[in-house]
């Protein structure tokens, strides 16, 4: 079939003109001739049976799209919706395709192929659909019989060769199922062929997890402006502004109190956008968190973002070292900071018991503790860590770990100490262990206390950096506050632990400079 551009409001009255009309795939996708929907949730029209006419931030991913794509958006844009017509119509004119969506549940995944995918299909002019009758007909698939290509939905895809996928709040499935979303990135994308397309689409769900990683690097190589391989992935921001629907009309903007502390956040965005925001839209802004989101500014972030960096924002509200680390960066204590040759290198230590084990590399330089590095890892055994120190060839003072290093327990092949391991393992080196104190809130108001004093090497802190502003406190639903315990299982507490033993053990006034460090003073002369 010679392909034919035609009208997106043409109507074809003879056979010759659906003919050129289904030739052309923007007519079918637009035109609200072949596709329909149902219409959930606007203007009473639940239910409603509507033609498919894409909307501006659809119609806008249409135009740009690549052959790997990240979208990172607003709610409710319909990009679900749009992505299950865009992939229908290609199995239904393509022969020999294969086209895959996945969600972060099979119940999602069903609803998705029920009321997008087969709706649309049962509801194509009969005459069409008599044209391309299913030879395979079930609640996770359908195989069409005239040209044999098929759409599928699933939780995860590997096997074959996948012509067309969409992964369907990645987001979502990184936060809550991290090995399902690693089972994507390893088995279903390489499943893609590079002239075939994919595309991820989701709201932000925190600074971490396989979706981010992947959005972060899309976003980079965007603001890079060079052109992308077939590849390399594309990003995709749809902000709640750019949407008309988004805003009050004058009539109710007089009911919303907006105050100034939030127009000047919306001035800020204009600011950086390159935007106008107006008063309909900073009333519906504002309408929108207090009513939806009960007054969660950070849920606002997620759900409705006004900058791709928004996204991923962590409200301060629960975290344990905000205001310290939001210090720390205004005062420019958190640079380049050098090694020191010759002034002995200390390390704070969270050793982990079935878990992670996190250690932080400092120098007492006058009335400075600086932190040149940050190392953590997973299911090490002691020697790896020793041997990474070894390797920085730094000179090393005391060696300051927890005091459950004194307490036996279970290790790979025997049980002991984990201090008498690895004193068998750096004999030449200092280790001690830090008192243990009443409760652990002391130690973190200790750390908080001490905070000032800190330094940070803005390279090799940055992943325990990372890790001290994601601790955050448990969040008790039935009471609705905050506790002073820690969330557990976040891979955040090896860092904060690890940083609490300099508050708790470190004393300027009492610095043991251990058996090599001093070893190396007496060798080169140097003197405090």
């Amino acid at each position: 079939m010679q392909r034919v551009n035609m009208p997106e409001d043409f109507v074809p009255q003879t056979a010759e003109d659906l003919r050129m009309c289904l030739s052309d795939p923007m007519w079918r996708l637009c035109s609200g001739y072949l596709y329909k929907i149902m219409v959930k949730g606007q203007d009473g029209l639940d239910g409603h049976v509507l033609p498919f006419r894409p909307n501006r931030a659809q119609r806008k991913l249409i135009r740009s799209l690549h052959y790997r794509n990240v979208c990172l958006k607003a709610r409710q844009l319909g990009f679900t919706t749009l992505i299950a017509i865009m992939w229908l119509d290609h199995a239904l004119f393509v022969p020999d395709q294969r086209v895959g969506i996945i969600a972060h549940s099979l119940e999602d995944a069903a609803a998705i192929f029920r009321d997008k995918v087969k709706f649309a299909y049962l509801n194509l002019p009969e005459p069409l659909r008599e044209a391309m009758p299913l030879a395979r007909d079930s609640a996770k698939e359908i195989v069409f019989a005239h040209n044999n290509s098929a759409v599928r939905v699933a939780t995860s895809m590997r096997s074959g060769t996948i012509h067309r996928l969409h992964i369907s709040e990645m987001g979502k499935i990184a936060a809550k199922y991290p090995e399902k979303a690693r089972e994507i990135v390893t088995g279903s994308l390489p499943a893609v062929p590079l002239n075939g397309i994919a595309i991820i689409e989701s709201t932000a769900e925190g600074q971490e997890g396989e979706f981010y990683d992947i959005a972060r690097r899309a976003e980079a190589l965007d603001e890079s402006g060079r052109s992308l391989n077939p590849t390399e992935w594309k990003f995709h921001f749809f902000p709640w502004w750019q949407e008309p629907q988004y805003s009050l009309p004058p009539a109710q903007v007089a009911s919303v109190s907006i105050s100034p502390t939030e127009h000047e956040y919306f001035d800020k965005i204009e600011h950086e956008m390159g935007c106008v925001l107006t008063l309909g839209q900073r009333a519906w802004y504002i309408a929108k968190r207090d009513n939806d989101f009960s007054g969660d500014a950070e849920k606002m972030w997620q759900e409705m973002p006004s900058t791709p960096d928004e996204c991923w924002q962590k409200s301060t509200e629960g975290t344990f070292y905000a205001v310290q680390l939001a210090r720390a960066r205004t005062e420019g204590r958190i640079c380049r900071i050098p090694h020191v040759q010759h002034v002995p290198v200390n390390t704070f230590w969270d050793i982990g018991s079935g878990d992670g084990t996190g250690i932080w590399l400092h120098q007492l330089v006058g009335p400075q503790d600086r932190f040149l590095r940050y190392v953590e890892g997973w299911g090490e055994p002691y020697a790896h860590y020793v041997r990474i120190l070894r390797e920085t060839g730094f000179v090393f003072g005391t060696h300051y770990l927890p005091h459950d290093a004194e307490q036996e327990r279970q290790l790979a092949y025997t049980i002991g100490k984990p201090i008498d391991m690895l004193r068998q393992l750096a004999p030449d080196w200092t280790f001690v262990t830090v008192p243990r104190i009443q409760t652990l809130q002391h130690g973190i108001e200790l750390t908080r206390t001490k905070f000032q004093q800190a330094w940070f090497d803005e390279d090799g802190c940055k992943e325990g950096l990372d890790h001290l502003t994601l601790y955050r406190k448990t969040w008790n639903a039935r009471v609705g506050a905050w506790t002073d315990t820690p969330e557990k299982h976040t891979g955040h507490s090896e860092a904060a632990d690890a940083f609490r033993q300099w508050a708790q053990g470190f004393d300027h006034r009492h610095v043991s400079i251990g058996k090599s460090a001093g070893k190396a003073r007496r060798r080169s002369g140097f003197t405090a």
